[in-house]
């Protein structure tokens, strides 16, 4: 399991990451979609690129996938389109805490319901004092 958290550790290292240098590339391009383009093009070669070195299920297997699922990549072109868009006016530091926030939130309700097929962790009155233990320290982050 400690790898399955550092993996996740460093994904959430990238996020500023990403926020910061796309919102770069839109402010240079002056186009954050542009820029959200080319990241999704850089993006999208990596992942074929994993896809065809790991492996990948056969085409009618893809095709035959719930299409809800297919949704996920909206959420990440708002993602990318909305930090890419927001964070030079809003600052990377404010936009993430946003982001986090939502993320806690988020990650509590498909949990709670067991939605999309996560495993179900009930909310409790433990679970809604770590979260809000967590949104209390991001934000006196954001505060120094």
């Amino acid at each position: 399991m400690a790898h399955y958290a550092l993996i996740m550790l460093l994904a959430g290292i990238g996020i500023p990451i990403l926020a910061a240098l796309n919102s770069a590339l839109g402010k240079f391009l002056t186009s954050p979609a542009t820029a959200a383009a080319i990241t999704f093009l850089i993006a999208c070669l990596t992942c074929l690129t994993a896809m065809t070195t790991t492996g990948s299920p056969q085409l009618n297997t893809i095709l035959n996938a719930p299409k809800l699922y297919f949704a996920a990549g909206l959420f990440v072109a708002f993602y990318v389109l909305s930090i890419t868009y927001i964070a030079p006016q809003f600052g990377v530091g404010n936009a993430i805490f946003f982001v986090l926030l939502g993320q806690l939130i988020s990650a509590a309700v498909i949990d709670h319901f067991g939605l999309f097929g996560a495993q179900i962790h009930p909310f409790d009155i433990k679970r809604a004092s770590g979260i809000l233990l967590m949104a209390l320290g991001v934000w006196v982050a954001k505060q120094a």
